[in-house]
């Protein structure tokens, strides 16, 4: 199960204070449970996990494995949550090099030119027999009318219809019940849909085909992911005491004028899921002036660059630390000869995971002697199974927080102002 270690945050708030903190996170989590909260017509991401539905899963497994069998490449088309989620489970669990099964690429979460081209170019040349890719497209979208993937797929449907006589069985549309541009384009073409319930916002909607459709393609078990994020709904009944921990030392910092928090991990097979964290929190707090903004760092690579920052710079950062308990491999030091010319025969016989914790160990005793509060989120061992306790244990705790700062978790009001001036920019009728 997930854990939260927040002895290193003690030292910079009141013990009266966080008390108080956890009874107003309790109070905040009755509110998620009650449904009496603001925007409580956006919970669905409980209500699935309290009624799973195991046909869909099922479902959603077996056509993506006959996906898997055909394709060389499939591209998740989509902005925000509607990639972020799916992104995170695969860079986490899926090799890095020699994957089996069909390339992940991913289009529509940006408005590059140079991206775009450089994608079709590569759609278009053969594989190494000379024979034609096998791409599938999974547009994902709400409303439809989001510009960034609306026009990606504007363009990649375009190249799919002219290069296979069967484009319309390689798209696959995930999107709103009804109503919406997509859900035009699905009438008129026929595409296969998938279903984004009514209930559950974008950043919350990575255990609904949204996510799970392009994590099963991958090849990952999406019922252990799913039963995963179950099994932390169960808990919560009885033990809640880590998520309220987290909020409420998250809430006491926010609320002693801490500004920024540097969300990072030394496993790089976890950046990915910090770029979720990062949507999923940025979007939900940043409101009505309130927030700490959610920055991202991958250790120990970023030590040599914002580490020092985070060292030594403005008193205003916290940090929140994704760790994994187990290895990922045995990974050792090799012996050197005795001249030692590297200078790293004492590393000798040492695990890189060893090594790779005394970084941490040391980056937490640093960061915390001057001046940054840590708190750590510690998986036993990164699996499928403890990716879905992740993910559910990250939105329940956003909620919570969210709550406690009296802001609605669940909206983006702020997200329209840029879109409005841009379609003025663009001359679009209103």
């Amino acid at each position: 199960m997930i854990k939260t270690d927040v002895q290193h945050v003690k030292n910079f708030i009141d013990d009266k204070e966080f008390k108080s903190a956890l009874q107003n996170a309790e109070n905040a989590y009755q509110q998620v449970v009650d449904g009496t909260g603001p925007g409580s017509e956006w919970l669905g991401w409980r209500r699935i996990l309290a009624s799973p539905n195991d046909a869909e899963l099922e479902e959603i497994s077996r056509y993506a494995n006959k996906i898997r069998e055909d394709a060389d490449l499939f591209i998740v088309c989509g902005i925000g949550g509607s990639y972020t989620g799916a992104m995170a489970v695969i860079k986490a669990l899926n090799p890095v090099f020699k994957n089996k099964g069909p390339e992940i690429l991913y289009a529509g979460h940006h408005m590059s030119s140079k991206y775009l081209s450089e994608l079709i170019e590569y759609l278009n040349e053969p594989k190494a027999n000379g024979e034609k890719k096998s791409v599938y497209l999974n547009v994902i979208s709400k409303s439809g009318s989001t510009l960034e993937t609306a026009l990606a797929f504007r363009m990649l449907r375009s190249w799919i219809h002219d290069n296979y006589d069967d484009a319309k069985e390689r798209i696959i549309a995930t999107t709103g019940p009804e109503g919406g541009v997509l859900n035009k384009i699905i009438k008129e073409e026929g595409y296969k849909k998938y279903i984004i319930p009514d209930d559950v916002g974008g950043r919350f909607s990575v255990l609904t085909p949204v996510g799970l459709l392009p994590i099963a393609v991958a090849g990952i078990d999406i019922q252990t992911l799913f039963y995963g994020a179950v099994s932390v709904f169960e808990k919560e009944k009885t033990d809640r005491s880590d998520v309220l921990e987290y909020a409420a030392a998250r809430c006491v910092l926010h609320n002693n004028d801490f500004a920024v928090d540097v969300i990072g991990t030394f496993d790089p097979e976890l950046n990915g899921f910090i770029a979720w964290i990062q949507q999923l929190i940025g979007e939900s707090e940043g409101k009505e002036g309130k927030g700490l903004y959610p920055a991202m760092a991958g250790y120990s690579t970023d030590l040599h660059s914002v580490g020092q920052l985070v060292q030594e710079g403005r008193r205003n950062i916290v940090e929140t630390l994704l760790v994994v308990d187990k290895p990922f491999s045995s990974l050792k030091v090799n012996e050197g000869d005795e001249r030692d010319t590297d200078q790293l025969n004492y590393l000798a016989g040492k695990s890189f995971h060893e090594i790779n914790r005394s970084a941490l160990e040391g980056t937490i005793q640093a960061h915390t002697e001057g001046g940054v509060p840590v708190i750590k989120i510690v998986l036993d061992k990164l699996n499928t199974q403890q990716l879905g306790e992740l993910i559910y244990f990250y939105e329940l705790f956003t909620a919570v927080y969210v709550y406690m700062l009296e802001v609605n978790p669940f909206n983006q009001p702020g997200v329209e102002s840029y879109k409005k001036e841009m379609y003025r920019l663009l001359g679009k009728n209103s």
